[in-house]
């Protein structure tokens, strides 16, 4: 869960358990106390309606900017559709004589007899 996740749970259930309160308040609490109360978990509501809201416009924001990205990305040649791969480069004999001694060709491989 990430912090905001966490946040908005932790406010979730102040804002619950405020409701619980206000729903089996103690008897010797009075009107007062309980008008307060009651204005508490709407200020809790609102403000977690608020930060929802936000949150979908930012996540509405984040897929504009990603369609955005791969279309540009398609649009500005980045696609790998049409590209030829790159020819390997002719070892000299020296080299080739080095990398067989290191393990990294296999000439039986590379004349197609494995």
């Amino acid at each position: 869960m990430s912090e905001e996740e966490e946040k908005q749970a932790k406010e979730e259930a102040e804002a619950k358990a405020k409701a619980e309160a206000d729903a089996n308040p103690p008897k010797n609490k009075g009107a007062e106390a309980k008008a307060e109360m009651v204005v508490e978990v709407k200020a809790a509501a609102a403000s977690i309606k608020l930060e929802n809201d936000r949150r979908e416009r930012m996540l509405e924001e984040e897929n504009k900017v990603l369609d955005r990205k791969e279309a540009l990305q398609a649009l500005g040649g980045q696609s790998p559709a049409g590209t030829k791969p790159k020819k390997p480069e002719k070892l000299t004999d020296t080299e080739y004589a080095e990398a067989l001694e290191r393990g990294e060709v296999n000439p039986l491989k590379e004349d197609g007899f494995i």
